[in-house]
Order: structure tokens, then sequence, then C-alpha cells
């Protein structure tokens, strides 16, 4: 198994705690972001997306951490990173989906560069936006999380919601 990721994109972190919870051994294949590898034709020819993290399995290449998790869920089953109750597991999904769709599209490095680079936004703005949507994403979690108190995100074991959650913490901490 071989990882395509960058040491600091959240997306790419989420997956490696869910294969750490796992016990899944993989290969690290660094795409660094800064120097725009992902842009490389090496790259591209196993990334359409031009995106990490990207997964290969064998034969099998999954792209988008949410997706990985999942497919990493239904074929390596133990320990499972989803509930066994269907409520729990869309209070699960939908935690995720507030961190991955809600907080993270705003603040990663390709939209953060925009604003600086083609928009022309200056250092000082650009930080005060970062920092207002993901104060603005994390409160809603919080208070989704407070609502029905657990040891973890979604009951007494971790699982997709914490692989998701404390890559954004550590993120929102720089």
């Amino acid at each position: 198994m071989e990882l395509f990721n960058y040491f600091r994109s959240s997306a790419s972190y989420r997956v490696r705690i869910a294969l750490a919870l796992k016990g899944l051994a993989y290969d690290y294949k660094s795409v660094h972001l800064q120097k725009n590898e992902q842009t490389a034709e090496s790259y591209s020819a196993v990334s359409a997306s031009r995106l990490v993290p990207l997964l290969k399995d064998g034969d099998a290449y999954v792209h988008q951490s949410l997706a990985i998790i999942e497919y990493l869920d239904e074929t390596y089953p133990a320990p499972p990173l989803l509930p066994n109750d269907p409520l729990a597991r869309a209070r699960a999904r939908a935690l995720a989906l507030d961190i991955a769709c809600e907080i993270h599209p705003l603040n990663n490095l390709r939209v953060l560069r925009y604003l600086v680079n083609s928009l022309g936004v200056d250092e000082d703005a650009k930080n005060r936006w970062y920092k207002h949507w993901v104060e603005t994403g994390l409160e809603a979690v919080e208070r989704q999380l407070a609502a029905v108190p657990t040891r973890y995100c979604v009951g007494d074991t971790p699982g997709l919601a914490d692989c998701v959650l404390v890559p954004q913490i550590f993120n929102a901490q720089r």
C-alpha cells in the first residue's frame, strides 16, 4: 500500500491517522505541495485531480480523504472507524463532513494562495479570513460534540470524525 501525501496536508493527516488506528503499514510517498509537485507529469499520471492524499492499494487508486478512510474501513474492517448503529454512523459522517466540507476547503493551500496571488489580499487580511472561517466552523463542531458528550467524537473509540477533527485542530493552532 502506498500513500501519496504531504506532511502538512490536513487531508493527508486524516488518512495517516486512519491507517495508524487500523495498524496498516504503507509506503509514504511525499508530494510537496509548497513546491507544486502535485502538478508534475509523474504525479498527474496517477492522480487526475492533482490533489493529495491518494492511496494506492494493489492496482486500486483512491483519492479524497473521506473516500480513502471509508475504503480502508470496508476493506480492512478491524478495528471499525464507523459505528454499527445507523444514527451514530450518520452523526460521525456529518461531523466529518462539517469539517472536511465547511472548514477545510476555505483554508487549504490552494485557496489561500488564490486569495494572495490572484485577488491581491494582503497577508494580514488573509490570516483574518482564515481565522474567521476556522473558528466559525470549529464552534459549530464543538456545539455538536457538547450536545452528545462521549469519550471521542462519536462513542468510546476513535473513528472517522476523530480522524478528520484532529488535523483541523492542529492546523487551527498555527
